[in-house]
């Protein structure tokens, strides 16, 4: 780019709300807010995407009323990318009013949640020229954000620099059994209770973890996510670090009871051609499972077959349905995983509502499918439920606890109702990048 913008010093009240990507109506286009209490003019304002050479003036005489939609072809000018940003300048097209940029094309369109003030999400669906499909507690989108339901106290749930960076997704076993995984080099932690903290098992040749591999006994699969589930141990990754500049979302199964030093998959699931092409490093961060039953006592509806989900439509699949989340665009896909072979049948995919996705976890006492996202959305999370049509939606948006700096956690897991004491069972965050030297810390949610 041809030198760097300089921001306005009295920041006008016209800002991006919504952008569609991926070949809308007519096209790509743009949609621009007046957040104002006064008319905004916005004549030969330019809009631009990540190249300075691709740009959209806005015609003389445009004005925004205070309140008002103004939405902007830009298809004709130019495409916008599925790796892609749009940037808006004033008139002298070097002030730089405000600007978003994204990894993946959206499910349905980018916008601020709640208009012209909020940060990006992925919208239930396109509002060209009205306000944004945020969705509400009942409606399917992301609802307004909450305090944490827990407690606000975090405690470090782990000894100093035992994990250092890179330890991610997480899941309980049992009260007593935790499972994490490290994404580089990739590796397998057991943890169990330490007093009031945890750390490797120092039984069974887990002390220092094991180390991950495919099933050819090679590679290093770059491992964020991890289920533990009553058909094995399952994790979900973005790539092979051996060939990092590759994108490689996957789904790996493991056998825990093995006595040796490293593990290599028992079975491999290759979602590429399945999932939107998305860069190496934003791949499936997020994975858990959710059981046949709980699916279909609650109506879950099958978007394969449009009917409600039948488990007997997928045979030899297993007990449930996995749930993996892609951290490039916020977007969980549920599968159906033949566990004799490689074969996957997609089942739903379902809006976070987040513009990024870095762990889930199933709750059975509560049904919540809880999303968490990463210090990108300042460590929300939020909680999916079945609603009257059969189909996931967020039915809260819950801020991080106060005790938890914006750290970035990876990693999420729930205990078991086994575990709950006064009315408070534990929950454990990993943090990638080991603050302070800690990658464990611990708080509470309601046994119900």
């Amino acid at each position: 780019m041809s030198g760097a913008p300089t921001v306005a010093q009295e920041q006008p009240t016209v800002r991006i709300n919504e952008v569609e990507s991926s070949g809308g109506t007519p096209g790509d286009w743009v949609e621009l807010v007046n957040t104002g209490s006064a008319p905004a003019d916005v004549s030969g304002w330019v809009v631009k995407d990540s190249d300075d050479s691709h740009s959209y003036v806005i015609g003389a005489g445009s004005s925004l009323a205070a309140g008002a939609y103004l939405v902007l072809d830009v298809e004709t000018s130019f495409g916008l990318g599925s790796a892609d940003s749009v940037r808006l300048f004033q008139s002298d097209s070097s002030t730089l009013v405000d600007s978003y940029s994204w990894t993946a094309h959206a499910t349905t369109t980018y916008g601020r949640c709640p208009d012209g003030t909020g940060a990006f999400t992925t919208t239930t669906a396109p509002t060209r020229g009205a306000a944004n499909g945020c969705g509400s507690a009942s409606g399917g989108g992301q609802p307004s954000v909450t305090a944490w339901p827990g407690d606000a106290a975090v405690t470090i749930a782990d000894g100093s620099n035992v994990f250092g960076t890179n330890l991610s997704g997480l899941s309980f076993q049992s009260p007593e059994v935790l499972w994490s995984v490290d994404n580089g080099p990739s590796k397998l932690y057991r943890l169990v209770p330490n007093g009031a903290t945890w750390r490797p098992d120092p039984a069974g040749g887990w002390a220092s973890g094991k180390s991950l591999h495919y099933g050819i006994g090679s590679g290093d699969p770059d491992s964020e996510g991890v289920v533990s589930t009553p058909d094995g141990l399952f994790v979900s990754t973005e790539r092979d670090n051996s060939n990092g500049s590759v994108s490689k979302p996957e789904i790996l199964r493991f056998n825990t009871s093995s006595t040796a030093g490293s593990l290599n998959a028992t079975a491999e699931w290759n979602l590429t051609s399945d999932l939107p092409a998305v860069a190496p490093n934003s791949g499936l961060e997020a994975v858990s499972w959710i059981p046949d039953s709980y699916l279909t006592a609650h109506g879950f509806r099958d978007e394969h077959t449009g009917a409600a989900y039948k488990p007997a439509n997928y045979p030899g699949h297993g007990s449930g349905l996995f749930f993996a989340g892609l951290e490039a665009n916020g977007t969980v896909y549920a599968y159906a995983l033949n566990q004799t072979g490689g074969g996957y049948t997609r089942i739903a995919t379902i809006p976070s509502g987040f513009p990024a996705v870095m762990d889930l976890e199933f709750e059975p006492a509560t049904g919540h499918l809880w999303a968490v996202c990463d210090n990108t959305c300042d460590g929300r999370t939020a909680t999916l439920d079945i609603n009257a049509q059969g189909e996931f939606t967020a039915t809260a948006v819950h801020d991080r606890p106060a005790g938890m700096p914006n750290y970035n956690n990876e990693g999420f897991a729930i205990a078991p109702q086994a575990a709950c004491v006064a009315g408070h069972k534990p929950v454990l965050w990993s943090d990638d990048n080991n603050d302070d030297g800690h990658a464990l810390r611990a708080g509470t949610l309601p046994c119900t």
